[in-house]
């Protein structure tokens, strides 16, 4: 054999070994990508698949649709069992069920919405029951002034360990998960199981109107807190059905700007969310809302790609939705405009508030007879979204293949 030949044949053989190499370790970092790495290494089987089903819904631009406190009371009704604005107009209940915890804290036997805890637990299952996500926020009591989340006395360095109000603080963590660890139901499979909750503590942090906000907290202050609180719930309490939500807000002079200004760290969230409402024409919209909505959400989702966390519109909305044609027109439109910003896990408009209760039109889907609900049906029935009647089994991890 000529030292050309052998010299041909190191060389073949060096590069069948570099791709041998090569192929295995693509093998590899395709097994690492599927394995889900979660604030809580030790979340439950349902949490964890929640978490990559989101994930890979929002690779796919299948986006669920989401509304706060659904369940609970409508435009027209409180408390009705089975009832839902959205469900009415569109014929489904929501993908995204979004509630609130605020009175806890107090030991209240309503949240802030005069919402009875022992109910919402019950919606909490029942929407478990039939494949449904569920979302916490918590508009939590100012500690210092005992005032509510929107007393502004600055008050969150006092719950750090060492301050004055951290054994209150505490105590409001124990009856949260006493709270989260409550929620066990049946779900599709049968099975019983903890429900998942993202939990979405101390959100819109970088503007100004909670207690914890910029202005009123450090960046420092604020992440110290976020990572004890987690820490609390994770490795004290034993709660291991959350998934952790950052969520910044795009009103004032914030947006993608300083959303990481307070950013506690991957290791300590597993969503990263984002609060952008859009504003009545003549009451301070400015520019193309829809593009912008747009441009911030595809920043949103290629931090969250980078990162491997869940993209999520955690809230949006118009509230009385004046435009007839907002859902397909502004909403759908923003999400179709880049390619990005439609990679969301969920959208989640606020409330309706029932008219008789707060005396006025407080509301941010429609109901029967809304002049929005033609396009709101034609909204549901686009195939970028979903609601819960067409959701897949979020709570029980695809092919390894397909994650």
């Amino acid at each position: 054999m000529s030292l050309t030949t052998k010299t041909k044949l190191l060389v073949l053989s060096a590069l069948a070994a570099a791709g041998a190499l090569a192929c295995a370790s693509a093998r590899r970092v395709e097994s690492s990508s599927d394995q889900p790495r979660l604030v809580d290494p030790n979340a439950t089987a349902e949490t964890r698949a929640l978490f990559v089903n989101l994930r890979r819904s929002a690779r796919e631009s299948r986006v669920l649709f989401g509304h706060e406190d659904d369940l609970a009371y409508g435009y027209r009704w409180f408390a009705d069992a089975g009832r839902s604005d959205v469900k009415e107009v569109a014929g489904s209940y929501p993908a995204v069920y979004g509630w609130d915890v605020s009175g806890l804290e107090r030991g209240s036997p309503v949240n802030i919405d005069s919402v009875d805890f022992d109910r919402m637990r019950a919606w909490i299952r029942e929407s478990y029951a039939r494949g449904g996500v569920t979302t916490i926020s918590w508009h939590m009591d100012n500690p210092v002034s005992r005032g509510n989340a929107w007393d502004t006395t600055r008050a969150l360095a006092t719950l750090l360990p060492g301050g004055a109000s951290h054994e209150r603080y505490t105590q409001w963590l124990d009856r949260f998960a006493d709270f989260a660890l409550s929620l066990r139901a049946r779900g599709r499979s049968g099975r019983e199981a903890l429900v998942p909750v993202v939990f979405r503590p101390f959100h819109e942090m970088t503007g100004g109107w909670f207690w914890w906000g910029a202005g009123r907290a450090t960046p420092d202050e604020y992440r110290a807190l976020w990572r004890f609180t987690v820490e609390y719930l994770r490795d004290r309490k034993g709660v291991h059905n959350l998934l952790y939500s950052y969520a910044p807000n795009a009103g004032g002079a914030t947006g993608t700007d300083h959303y990481l200004d307070f950013y506690p760290g991957d290791e300590y969230v597993d969503v990263l969310g984002f609060d952008e409402y859009f504003q009545p024409p003549g009451q301070g919209g400015r520019g193309d809302p829809r593009s912008a909505l747009a441009e911030h959400l595809r920043w949103v989702v290629t931090q969250a790609e980078s990162r491997g966390k869940v993209p999520a519109l955690t809230e949006t909305g118009l509230e009385t939705i004046p435009d007839s044609a907002w859902w397909t027109g502004s909403l759908l439109g923003a999400l179709k405009a880049d390619p990005a910003a439609g990679r969301i896990a969920w959208v989640l408009v606020w409330r309706n508030a029932a008219r008789d209760v707060v005396r006025r039109d407080h509301y941010y889907a429609p109901y029967p007879g809304h002049p929005s609900a033609a396009d709101f049906v034609r909204f549901r029935q686009d195939p970028m979204i979903l609601f819960e009647d067409e959701l897949p089994d979020l709570y029980a991890l695809p092919p390894a293949g397909t994650r």
